[in-house]
């Protein structure tokens, strides 16, 4: 862990993965090399055919490979803190992260990994005109930095519609996501008829096949497009898996429509109930037999090739109860009364959603509209499909992450706060989008949002606002704060490994060589350090940064979240003592890490080291 402070570089998730083989299937490696075929062997898999042959069920494309290396590859990016973008930024708990959404999650995987309870993505539905993701290999921040000073928010239509394109674009992304989730967790994505089968086969590859949970139909449109040239598509799906066996669906609200069924009340204290057929269609000889209406005398039996639900004892107990109906006036066939106070308080979702229970296109853009004038967005998904999506996948009370790295106008994060609000929920939020440049004849560029991002972070100032504004008397304001991080390359040097050029080789190297002598650039402030340090040692970008006086030297404690407690400090003050070492040691931090720049010499330097370590406190310099 002490090195990759040092390089600047995200997790090794490639490492990190063989590394945890490693140590369930010691067996498997040979030289320290990966043998596959012992591997295959150790799980009962005995090759019996051909490697070469081809006539095997599996999903392949053109970069597939380069797709699955460059999840892998280790990402040079930093996320520097902008508290001046952000609202309440000393509470929240909330992240909204402007940046390649690859990157970020490479940033993320120490971090963050398996604890994230939900991730819903809307990403581009490869229609034409929405594709804008085209990844660099070799250098992906380079590519970062191309896209967010493009002056059109899309690629060409031609290269959009590649299939190989956008699977490219999903894969390493979809890879990276399913690291961060719970076991308990679980995803949820919107895509259309365009994509939706590779999807499927993308997901099963990279969750498993066996953890498919559900493919929903959303009725997006209320109103059907007469001058469709096919059918007019009024339908999107939602694909739904788990990361395992662990996470476990709620049950959706029951509807103000489901409960108006119960109509009937006798006031006999057992509250609402409605009548329902008292035989069942799997048949048992025991279960037919006639029942006979107390008041009329009438024998009843059940209809042909049904039978009752119950022996006749519990019939004729239900009717002593009067938990048997024979009709409004007595005289009819018997039914059971079944009691609102006893079905369970929410119904199994079903996999088609309705516009009535879950919005439409036309109230998400109204709900836009509600918060901007000119509403600077054109394809929002309505809060009250995110909402559904949340009742089903999160709990309220368990401070559960959820994630959305495509989150466009940030509908996601709305839909989060609201329903906090509505049932006082603890959940909190992680949006990650790539600053798209808007177009100039928009109405979002008129109304001065230069980037996608602009809107998405303005979208929750404005959606916070009127959440407080709209609090009843009795309502805990939930979190509507945000922490802005924005991507950058790491504030850590890296080694310049090419080759040295020109006619004093030595001197050139010399000058590299000075330059890594403090690693620190230059033009990064502090709090940008701080902050990258704290992903790579594993500590959420919402835990407390807390400036200390140490002697006169300001040092930052990175607090746990309870109270004051200080986890570890940073320090880049210059001439630090042994004194200053023992004044820190008071905080009894697990660490102290050090710029190079904090000791005059090598022999201060090693004094410190020392002091600390009668401490037992360990120290790492920069």
């Amino acid at each position: 862990m002490d090195n990759e402070i040092m390089d600047g570089l995200s997790m090794d998730v490639e490492r990190t993965e063989l590394e945890n083989l490693k140590k369930i299937f010691p067996r498997c490696f040979i030289d320290g090399q990966l043998s596959v075929t012992k591997l295959m062997e150790a799980c009962g898999e005995f090759e019996t055919v051909d490697e070469n042959d081809r006539e095997k069920y599996e999903f392949r494309w053109k970069g597939k490979q380069e797709a699955q290396q460059l999840a892998g590859k280790r990402s040079a990016g930093a996320l520097r803190p902008c508290p001046e973008e952000s609202v309440n930024w000393e509470q929240t708990q909330n992240l909204y992260i402007e940046g390649d959404n690859l990157e970020v999650l490479k940033i993320l995987q120490r971090t963050y990994f398996r604890k994230v309870k939900m991730i819903y993505i809307d990403p581009p539905y490869n229609t034409g005109n929405d594709f804008v993701y085209n990844d660099d290999f070799a250098d992906p921040l380079a590519r970062y930095r191309e896209i967010t000073s493009q002056t059109t928010k899309s690629n060409p239509e031609a290269m959009g519609r590649f299939h190989t394109n956008w699977l490219n674009m999903m894969y390493p992304r979809l890879r990276l996501a399913a690291n961060l989730l719970r076991d308990d967790g679980v995803i949820f994505i919107s895509i259309d008829d365009n994509e939706v089968a590779n999807l499927r086969k993308l997901c099963d590859e990279i969750f498993g096949e066996e953890n498919f949970f559900a493919c929903v139909s959303w009725h997006k449109n209320y109103a059907s497009a007469n001058d469709a040239k096919r059918f007019s598509n009024v339908l999107d799906y939602i694909l739904i898996y788990q990361k395992s066996e662990v996470f476990s669906r709620n049950l959706l609200p029951r509807t103000d429509k489901q409960n108006s069924l119960y109509k009937y009340d006798n006031n006999d204290g057992k509250g609402r109930w409605r009548p329902d057929n008292l035989s069942v269609k799997t048949y048992s000889a025991n279960y037919d037999y006639p029942i006979i209406n107390p008041n009329t005398g009438v024998s009843y039996n059940p209809p042909q090739g049904r039978c009752w639900m119950s022996n006749p004892e519990k019939i004729q107990e239900w009717i002593i109860e009067t938990r048997v109906f024979f009709g409004q006036d007595g005289k009819g066939a018997p039914q059971l009364k079944r009691y609102l106070n006893e079905v369970q308080q929410g119904v199994v979702p079903t996999t088609y959603w309705s516009y009535d229970d879950c919005g439409h296109n036309d109230l998400a853009r109204k709900e836009i509209k509600a918060l901007f004038e000119q509403p600077p967005f054109d394809t929002p998904k309505p809060t009250a499909l995110i909402k559904q999506m949340l009742a089903i996948g999160t709990q309220k009370d368990d401070d559960d992450i959820i994630m959305d790295f495509f989150s466009g106008s940030a509908t996601t994060a709305h839909a989060i706060m609201q329903l906090n609000a509505e049932n006082g929920g603890n959940r909190q939020f992680i949006m990650v989008q790539l600053p798209e440049v808007t177009d100039e004849k928009s109405e979002a560029y008129k109304a001065g949002y230069k980037n996608i991002c602009e809107i998405g972070k303005e979208r929750i100032r404005r959606a916070g606002g009127k959440i407080a504004s709209e609090l009843e008397a009795g309502q805990t304001l939930p979190d509507i704060g945000f922490r802005v991080f924005k991507l950058d390359s790491s504030n850590l040097k890296i080694w310049d490994d090419s080759p040295i050029s020109g006619d004093n080789p030595a001197e050139q190297l010399e000058i590299r060589l000075r330059e890594m002598l403090d690693i620190i650039k230059p033009d990064r402030s502090e709090l940008d350090i701080v902050y990258e340090i704290m992903l790579k040692l594993g500590q959420e970008l919402t835990k407390p940064v807390i400036p200390l006086d140490i002697n006169g030297k300001t040092v930052y404690g990175v607090g746990t979240g309870n109270g004051n407690e200080v986890k570890f400090i940073i320090c880049f003050a210059p001439g630090i003592t042994p004194e200053d070492a023992e004044s820190m040691a008071e905080y009894a931090p697990g660490r102290i890490i050090f710029a190079n720049a904090c000791f005059s010499n090598t022999e201060e330097k090693t004094n410190v080291k020392l002091t600390l370590k009668d401490k037992g406190i360990a120290m790492k310099a920069l």
